[in-house]
């Protein structure tokens, strides 16, 4: 049963924009804390930022004032918009779904999507 399913990835140019989507079904789209992580060949899956169910936001301080979380409740649905891209945003995207709000550790996340890529150009 599929719970997470991520979109709008892609490849752009250094400075373009991206809209990631993260459709929640199941007992995903019930989970009190939703989150995009992003992995790069041989790194570690990196916390990128969080949104809990009343709204309260968190983001890691490189994506800070160019990417943006946020949620419509009514589709199930988890957005990040990334402004500004860098070659350094490339990776494979995440979303993922758990209980505990803004936790920055993959594993505190029950359910995760299957990824979709991002490639910035320079």
């Amino acid at each position: 049963q599929v719970m997470l399913v991520e979109s709008g990835g892609g490849s752009v140019q250094a400075g373009e924009s991206l809209r990631l989507s993260c459709a929640a079904s199941g007992a995903a789209a019930s989970r009190n804390a939703m989150a995009w992580f992003r992995q790069a060949p041989g790194n570690e899956r990196e916390w990128v930022a969080a949104i809990t169910t009343g709204g309260l936001i968190r983001a890691t301080d490189s994506v800070k004032g160019r990417f943006a979380i946020t949620k419509d409740d009514a589709k199930n649905t988890l957005y990040l918009q990334m402004n500004s891209l860098k070659p350094e945003d490339t990776a494979m995207y995440y979303c993922a779904a758990g209980d505990r709000s803004l936790s920055r550790r993959p594993n505190e996340y029950h359910y995760w999507g299957q990824g979709t890529q991002v490639t910035v150009f320079s």
